[in-house]
């Protein structure tokens, strides 16, 4: 179902730049939504190393989280770089109304604007999936954490992605055609992609495992070196997918789109969740129902697992399923036509 309204339809897509996964699986929806109307952009946050398809319209820093170098969520950092006056002049000035169809992958500066001026919003996901209580969650639940994955980015219709369909508008997740079109194989080395991690400390403990190549994708680093048997690479979209074709496994934080892509290549997965980050500790509690390794720390108990890991354990392959044009053409554009239709008759009946 393509665009047949009599219109082309206004499309604002909000996207959270904060990292490379709302990004990835943003280059798979754009295009879908190009096909019923023109898209406009609003990036928040600059540290995603993947591109986008088309420019971005509305560039904002949004409300960013910083790290420390030892994998953990800096407070600190998060309170004092954030302009939280300017942030409060975006949500206010922004042409939210403007737009006939507003889609939300939880981007705080648009999802706040058009909930302050009641414009319906489309959510689109994986952090939607916390707002079901069927969605696993660690032992100790965060009530900060959980306020924030429910309030951060309000939308009025969620449609979430997680590696399960724990609840009915939970579906599987988005796997970008790059992943899907890679011709995977095994050739013995592992990558790594830790990015709340600094180099200083990967070499301390991944050095200790001399027999396995690592390739750490860092943000630390503009070109590539190495040190003893581990390889450091500025980390970019298209060396990343070069290492990831070909790698046994990948040693990563307990995001979201990288240990899916892992399980639909069937890659062996580690996942050492970033400290204070709630998302990822509910993410490992999922993971961990798959049976995937999950440590809490980089120490020398974890590298003991990790080594274990490296040497034994079997990948698990998960063959999810491409419906996001399904999803995104039932659970959005059917809805809008039906408003739009319906607003049209409305206004013939008051122009009459």
């Amino acid at each position: 179902m393509k665009n047949s309204f009599q219109r082309e339809l206004k499309i604002l897509y909000a996207i959270q730049g904060t990292g490379n996964g709302h990004v990835a699986r943003a280059r798979e929806i754009i295009p879908i939504l190009q096909e019923y109307g023109k898209v406009d952009l609003v990036l928040s946050g600059d540290q995603s190393s993947i591109d986008l398809p088309i420019p971005v319209k509305f560039h904002s820093k949004g409300l960013t989280f910083k790290y420390n170098k030892s994998g953990g969520l800096s407070f600190l950092k998060t309170l004092f770089k954030n302009n939280f006056l300017h942030i409060l002049k975006e949500i206010i000035e922004f042409p939210i109304k403007d737009y006939d169809v507003v889609v939300n992958d939880f981007e705080f500066i648009t999802a706040w604007s058009a909930k302050l001026r009641g414009v319906k919003t489309f959510g689109l996901g994986h952090q939607l999936a916390f707002l079901s209580s069927k969605s696993p969650r660690p032992k100790h639940k965060d009530l900060v954490g959980e306020w924030l994955l429910k309030n951060y980015a309000p939308v009025d219709k969620p449609i979430a992605f997680h590696f399960d369909s724990f609840d009915d508008y939970i579906f599987s997740p988005v796997i970008r055609k790059e992943i899907r079109s890679l011709n995977a194989s095994k050739e013995g080395y592992y990558t790594v992609y830790l990015p709340a991690f600094g180099d200083d400390q990967l070499k301390k403990y991944l050095s200790r495992i001399p027999e396995i190549r690592w390739e750490v994708f860092s943000k630390n680093c503009t070109k590539a070196y190495s040190y003893k048997n581990i390889y450091f690479k500025p980390t970019n979209n298209q060396g990343f997918l070069e290492s990831f074709a070909k790698c046994e496994g990948i040693l990563t934080s307990a995001g979201f789109e990288t240990p899916a892509e892992a399980l639909y290549l069937g890659k062996k997965l580690f996942c050492i969740p970033i400290k204070n980050q709630y998302e990822q500790y509910c993410n490992a509690a999922a993971l961990s129902q798959l049976n995937i390794p999950i440590s809490y720390h980089m120490n020398s108990d974890s590298i003991g697992e990790i080594a274990q890991w490296a040497r034994v354990s079997e990948p698990l392959k998960i063959d999810y399923p491409d419906q996001t044009r399904k999803i995104i053409e039932r659970e959005i554009f059917e809805e809008v036509y039906a408003l739009l239709i319906e607003k049209d008759i409305n206004m013939d009946r008051v122009i009459y």
